[in-house]
């Protein structure tokens, strides 16, 4: 029994490490979830202490990604940053994820709140991504709370959709439909066959939101409306450099070179994840 079970799970695996994509992926998340992780003991510095002697320093052995203005080591600062903007995306991911799967799954399954539910995404979809978060952000209050909870609001839409599309094909498969003329309950029928058969959809999703978390929250820390300015985030850091782009490069280079590789990174995952789900896009690609 335990040999039968464990087969589909080591071809499973064997998959997924083959998908050049994937490993890519995987691998340079691993180094900035280590980093993240262990930034106490990675980090050379405080990512806070001042030094105005070694301020706006070219990198060098002593401060490998140089100093900002203030003479804090950006190194330090860019593997702090980087845990807040995991965080951030960790946060945004569960909520939108929670919402989606209610949402999408109380308006693919159940016929009258298809509409009014659809009406609801199409609205919120109807605004661009970063103007609702804005709003949203200005309307609770700029905090590490307040940005996780209204990311996570303006991504649900995204998610609600894959999984209302998804609902709607499994709600008519004939062992649903018997389960339905069977009288099982509905919450059986939903956390049994429904939910179950969403899993896939909603792991691919659930990355390109990480991604999209990922950069929508820098960029709003550039705009000034993310979290507090105490905490180093990477869009705070490309904020500040902005005014020694010319003389100083580096501060904007680094912080901008980390954002661009997680999300890559991610996006890595989500497509080869989404051609392991489905097949036929790996091929028309």
């Amino acid at each position: 029994m335990t040999a039968s079970l464990s087969m589909p799970l080591v071809s499973s695996l064997r998959r997924l490490f083959r998908n050049k994509a994937i490993l890519i992926g995987a691998i340079i998340l691993a180094v900035v979830l280590v980093a993240a992780v262990l930034a106490p003991w990675v980090a050379p510095y405080a990512p806070n202490k001042l030094s105005i002697v070694n301020k706006l320093k070219a990198p060098s052995l002593a401060h490998v990604f140089g100093t900002d203005e203030f003479g804090r080591d950006i190194f330090s600062r860019a593997i702090y940053a980087g845990r807040i903007s995991l965080l951030v995306s960790l946060g945004v991911v569960c909520i939108s994820t929670v919402l989606g799967v209610i949402l999408g799954v109380a308006a693919g399954f159940f016929r009258k709140l298809d509409a009014p539910i659809s009406r609801l995404l199409d609205a919120m979809m109807s605004f661009p991504d970063i103007l609702l978060a804005i709003a949203l952000v200005a309307a609770l209050g700029p905090s590490l709370t307040t940005v996780i909870l209204a990311l996570g609001i303006t991504y649900a839409p995204r998610l609600a959709r894959i999984v209302r599309g998804s609902t709607l094909v499994l709600r008519e498969l004939p062992y649903i439909e018997a389960a339905v003329a069977m009288g099982l309950p509905t919450w059986q029928i939903l956390t049994r066959h429904v939910l179950l058969n969403l899993a896939s959809p909603i792991l691919v999703q659930a990355t390109f939101v990480f991604a999209s978390a990922m950069l929508a929250e820098a960029s709003l820390s550039f705009l000034g409306v993310g979290v507090s300015t105490d905490m180093p985030t990477w869009g705070t850091m490309l904020a500040s450099g902005r005014e020694y782009m010319n003389n100083a490069p580096w501060l904007m280079v680094f912080p901008g070179l980390a954002i661009v590789f997680s999300v890559l990174a991610l996006q890595l995952v989500g497509d080869g994840l989404r051609d392991l789900v489905d097949p036929r896009l790996a091929k028309e690609s």
